[in-house]
C-alpha cells in the first residue's frame, strides 16, 4: 500500500462491528486502501461483503470500530463530530443510487445547495460555479427547469454536478447507475471519469456492475470484509 500522505483519501487497519451480542457481525476485517487523485476506483463484491460499509467509513458518515481514515493526509476516525462534518462539506462528494434532488428547486437551485451550506462564495458566484457544472455534464440548456421535469438521466447528471460543486477531492458514489438503464449508466460512468481526469478528483465507486468496474482504474474485489 502506498503512503498514506501520498493519497486523497486512504484507510488503515479498519474495524467495523455490526449488531450486538450473538447477532454481532464482524462486517470490516483490518482493511487498508488508498484513493488517488484523477483516479476513478471500483469496490465490488457480493451483498454482505462490507463494501458499502467501508464506503460509510470513508465518507466521515460512521466511525471505524478500529483503524484509521486519512482524508488529504489528516486522520479523521477520532476527531469531533463538527470536525468531521467540516470535513465532509470541505473535501468530499456524494453520489448515490438516487439522486435525491430537491423536486420544487430547479436544476441550477440544485447544483446550488452544497455552496450555499460551505458559505464561502456569494450569489453571483455560486451560480455563475453552478452553470459552468451544468454545461460540463451536459445541461446547460436545462440550467432553470424544476428537477421533476428531468429525465432519470438527466437528474442524475445534476446530481453529479452538485456533488463537486465545492470542488472536493474526493468523490464517492454508491451505486451511481444503479437506477438507470444500460444506456444512461454508460454516459454516467463516463461522466464520472471525464470529471475524475478534468478535475484531478480521486472518484471511489461502489457498484455490482462489472462491466463499468472494469473501465475503472482501479478494480478491488472485496470478500468477506477484506480485499482479497
Amino acid at each position: 500500500m502506498s503512503d498514506t500522505a501520498n493519497s486523497t483519501l486512504s484507510c488503515r487497519g479498519l474495524e467495523r462491528f455490526l449488531g450486538t451480542d450473538e447477532n454481532r457481525t464482524h462486517v470490516l476485517k483490518g482493511v487498508n486502501f488508498d484513493a488517488h487523485a484523477g483516479k476513478t476506483h471500483a469496490i465490488v463484491g457480493p451483498s454482505g461483503c462490507g463494501k458499502s460499509s467501508l464506503l460509510y467509513l470513508l465518507g466521515l458518515l460512521d466511525r471505524p470500530d478500529a483503524g484509521e481514515v486519512f482524508v488529504c493526509g489528516k486522520p479523521m476516525a477520532r476527531v469531533s463530530d463538527n470536525a468531521r462534518t467540516s470535513a465532509r462539506n470541505a473535501y468530499l462528494g456524494f453520489v448515490f443510487q438516487f439522486h435525491f434532488l430537491l423536486p420544487e428547486f430547479t436544476a441550477a437551485e440544485n447544483v446550488m445547495m452544497p455552496m450555499r451550506k460551505r458559505g464561502s462564495l456569494d450569489e453571483k458566484e455560486m451560480r455563475q460555479r453552478a452553470l459552468e457544472l451544468l454545461e460540463a455534464v451536459g445541461l446547460g440548456d436545462k440550467k432553470e427547469r424544476l428537477a421533476t421535469h428531468l429525465s432519470g438521466g438527466e437528474q442524475q447528471r445534476v446530481a453529479i454536478a452538485r456533488a463537486i460543486a465545492n470542488k472536493p477531492p474526493v468523490l464517492l458514489a454508491d451505486e451511481p447507475t444503479g437506477n438507470l438503464d444500460a444506456r444512461n449508466s454508460g454516459l454516467a460512468f463516463e461522466l464520472l471519469a471525464h470529471l475524475s481526469r478534468e478535475y484531478d478528483i480521486a472518484v471511489v465507486m461502489v457498484t455490482h456492475n462489472p462491466e463499468l468496474a472494469g473501465r475503472c482504474d482501479r478494480v478491488l474485489h472485496m470478500l468477506d470484509g477484506h480485499f482479497v
